[in-house]
């Protein structure tokens, strides 16, 4: 099996599992890693370590997100790495998402308040900044760097724009939008994508949920 392995805090314990369950049951699966740091993991457990260039269809990709709602749309890409996720996630055949309960929503923005991440080319971060906030309302922002002076550079060498809307917006249709302004890369909106989530509770249970049936 060909196994996407997504980015962030919740996905070590993912990995953690994974690994274990491969030296056990000795399961034959290939990682395909959505960022630098999950590269690094899959390496540091000895797991198999891919690409799409060699495995351009997976069979699963598992990811966490920073917000989900009650339709399994997601706000991703708080740890910059949202373009490459959602490439990874766009190549699997199924796209499963762990969480723990404070990422779980109603509505994007009740729980996560820095808004969407908006991966932009360098040269193009002020122009898509005041497009989307003249379009769509709020403000977005470039996100600066904490160890560095000046701002966030994504694995990709882009910079990040986050969104921080106002109200509720039809997800789908703002996604679109916002990806066909000139110097967008991608969003951190994941509509549709999802097929299921898992969310670590905080009794240490684990609630599923699974998009509503239209």
């Amino acid at each position: 099996q060909v196994v996407g392995v997504g980015s962030g805090s919740t996905i070590v314990y993912a990995v953690d599992r994974l690994a274990e369950r491969v030296r056990q049951e000795k399961l034959n699966i290939v990682c395909v890693p959505t960022s630098f740091q999950a590269r690094q993991l899959i390496l540091q457990h000895g797991l198999t370590l891919s690409d799409l260039d060699r495995h351009p269809e997976l069979d699963v990709a598992i990811d966490g997100a920073d917000e989900v709602d009650a339709d399994l749309t997601l706000i991703k890409g708080g740890g910059g790495c949202l373009t490459q996720e959602k490439i990874v996630a766009g190549c699997a055949k199924h796209f499963v998402v762990i969480a723990d309960y404070r990422k779980d929503s109603e509505a994007l923005g009740q729980q996560w308040k820095k808004g969407v991440p908006i991966e932009v080319i360098p040269m193009a971060y002020v122009p898509v900044s005041r497009t989307i906030a003249k379009r769509f309302g709020g403000e977005a922002n470039l996100r600066m760097a904490v160890s560095k002076a000046g701002p966030v550079v994504t694995d990709n060498s882009n910079f990040i724009l986050d969104w921080k809307f106002e109200r509720a917006q039809n997800w789908r249709e703002v996604n679109t939008a916002i990806k066909m302004i000139p110097g967008v890369v991608d969003t951190g909106l994941f509509v549709g994508m999802a097929e299921r989530a898992y969310f670590g509770m905080e009794d240490g249970s684990v609630q599923v949920r699974d998009p509503p049936v239209n």
